[in-house]
């Protein structure tokens, strides 16, 4: 099953739950990077906070790499 996830700071992201989104909370730029190293198969789409987005950087482009999409600042 194909899935979307949220990866970020708790406050940002918590709310995503609600509506079937996969939450991932990371608070430091490390964190973020272990986070997107773990992703569950299946995840296609991957909401980041801006904070999130700039800790994963180049990762993002990856081949093979889920989509992501960043939340406005």
């Amino acid at each position: 099953m194909e899935t979307v996830a949220v990866l970020g700071e708790r406050a940002q992201i918590q709310g995503y739950a609600l509506v079937g989104a996969l939450p991932l909370v990371a608070e430091t730029a490390e964190q973020v990077r272990d986070e997107w190293g773990r992703l569950p198969p299946g995840v296609r789409v991957v909401v980041l906070t801006p904070a999130a987005a700039a800790a994963l950087s180049a990762a993002r482009e990856a081949p093979g790499a889920a989509m992501t999409v960043v939340m406005p600042a």
